[in-house]
């Protein structure tokens, strides 16, 4: 029996902790990106790929994309197509797994895992174009902290993620993609675009522990 929209949602709200945004921006994109990850996890799904495996495409294509960043040059452009792919991947493993009824806690954990090493995979591309290793160890260590807030807090009964903060795993990926383009699009300034990345994936990294670590202490407070 094929999943309806309806479906998908309650889904996805018991995957994230939280119901789909009610407004008709912000829930209307939220549907539409359920809509389209299904219709790309159906083949998977049909073959029967288990959702571990696309973690672990998720995470090598992660890492895979530091070999074309380190060549430098036009090769930036080759690493943004592949991190763009191993984040496509990172959304849709949690996908394949609700489709074909497959989540489980070991998937869940092999998700958290594999999300932290495509993290460090993601940052490591803009300083493998030329950010400096400071601002690259600050984005690391705030979306890690983060992270780990948030898993501290579950266990002590805390439901969901707290709140959704502006440094979220697709942002990341976003910002590294997008200023990898730059480094692609324009190698004699690769340097400046590549520390211009890790700056602003700096910034938001720590507004965004800030706001977690806000949301989680009043959860915990009550």
């Amino acid at each position: 029996m094929q999943d309806s929209p309806g479906d998908r949602e309650r889904a996805w709200a018991s995957a994230h902790a939280t119901d789909v945004p009610g407004g008709r921006l912000v829930g209307g994109l939220v549907r539409g990106y359920l809509r389209v990850m299904h219709a790309l996890a159906a083949p998977l799904v049909a073959a029967r790929v288990p959702p571990t495996a696309v973690t672990a495409a998720a995470v090598g294509l992660s890492w895979l994309a530091l070999v074309p960043a380190l060549a430098g040059g036009r090769w930036a452009l080759a690493a943004v197509g592949v991190l763009a792919l191993g984040g496509l991947a990172d959304s849709l493993d949690g996908q394949v797994a609700r489709d074909s009824g497959r989540s489980s806690r070991l998937g869940a954990l092999a998700d958290a895992v594999g999300d932290r090493l495509s993290d460090l995979a993601t940052i490591g591309v803009l300083w493998a174009l030329g950010a400096p290793l400071a601002w690259v160890l600050v984005a690391a260590g705030a979306g890690f902290l983060q992270e780990y807030a948030r898993a501290r807090s579950q266990a002590e009964g805390v439901q969901g993620p707290g709140t959704v903060s502006v440094s979220e795993r697709p942002t990341r990926v976003a910002v590294a993609v997008m200023f990898a383009l730059g480094c692609g699009v324009y190698p004699g300034a690769a340097v400046g675009w590549a520390t211009a990345g890790a700056v602003v994936a700096a910034a938001l990294a720590l507004v965004a522990l800030a706001q977690v670590l806000v949301a989680l202490t009043r959860q915990l407070s009550r």
